[in-house]
């Protein structure tokens, strides 16, 4: 079955990460060996059908390989490096009004909140057989387009009632829950992401989260791996990467585009995260490109 789904994937993943027509479908295929790269999660399943791909965020860490699936909460900056190739994998992009709709449609009451400490920020889990067929089916649709409005929507709905019997489902339905300190912290994460270029204080974005900043703190450590303030070094960093592979300006321009006021503060973090200053780390990224495209 998962020969199948990886077979789907190949025929429409146009690029390494490919939006589709599904809504909230997006296929990953990857053939060849890259570099680590940034990416910015968001709240999501991944099912991973072929390869493997291990993560870093912060001081967290985490492999997911074939068979099995990845449900992140929140929007959180990573590292990724694909470690066994070829790389197939479908996501899901989480509708959280969905799955509630599901939820009091199956339960006739609001998810029950789960006792004890709250989950991270990253859980893993095998798929299941029903899991890998009802996937295997969303990604089909895309052979036949005519058939995407009428079924999409019905069979993400199929996948989110196999994910709430998986062992993902207590997570799943905690994920709805709106008074909850993991709901505090993705509100928190996703202001961040909209504010990573202003300057920021803890307790300017514990007011956001409406919690203590110690409360705040600890939270969102055990959910990304980093402190808020980590965090929004992490978005201002990958971004600076980012324009500067594209070499839309130099390295002090990037530097003040996203929000540093000391050019010599951002070289140093730079250097810290990467290994290199901004432009030769710019520079060594070009050239693997080049290298990759020649042998293709």
């Amino acid at each position: 079955m998962l020969d199948e789904l990886a077979a789907a994937i190949a025929r429409h993943g146009d690029d390494w990460w490919s939006d589709t027509a599904v809504p909230r479908l997006r296929l990953v295929r990857l053939d060849e060996p890259i570099t680590p790269i940034d990416l910015l999660y968001e709240p999501m399943i991944c099912f991973i059908v072929d390869g493997s791909k291990s993560s870093v965020a912060g001081d967290r860490s985490w492999t997911t390989g074939s068979g099995e699936m990845l449900f992140n909460s929140l929007v959180l900056p990573v590292t990724s490096t694909f470690e066994r190739l070829p790389y197939r994998s479908a996501v899901l992009r989480l509708d959280g009004r969905m799955l509630a709709d599901l939820l009091l449609e199956l339960d006739g009451t609001d998810p029950v909140p789960l006792t004890g400490r709250e989950p991270g920020g990253q859980i893993t889990a095998p798929m299941t057989p029903e899991i890998v067929d009802a996937v295997t089916r969303w990604v089909r649709l895309l052979d036949t387009p005519d058939d995407i409005r009428p079924l999409a929507n019905r069979i993400e709905g199929e996948i989110l009632y196999r994910l709430l019997g998986s062992p993902l489902g207590p997570t799943l339905r905690h994920f709805t829950l709106a008074d909850t300190a993991a709901a505090r912290v993705r509100t928190a994460a996703r202001w961040i992401c909209e504010h990573y270029t202003e300057p920021l204080s803890i307790e300017k974005i514990a007011a956001v989260a409406h919690m203590s900043p110690a409360t705040l703190h600890r939270h969102f450590k055990s959910a990304t791996g980093m402190s808020p303030l980590r965090f929004q070094k992490h978005l201002r960093l990958q971004e600076a990467r980012r324009r500067l592979l594209a070499g839309d300006a130099t390295a002090a321009l990037v530097a003040e585009a996203v929000g540093y006021v000391s050019a010599t503060q951002f070289n140093r973090e730079y250097r810290r995260a990467y290994g290199l200053p901004p432009a030769q780390d710019a520079a060594r990224l070009r050239g693997r490109l080049v290298d990759a495209g020649r042998t293709r």
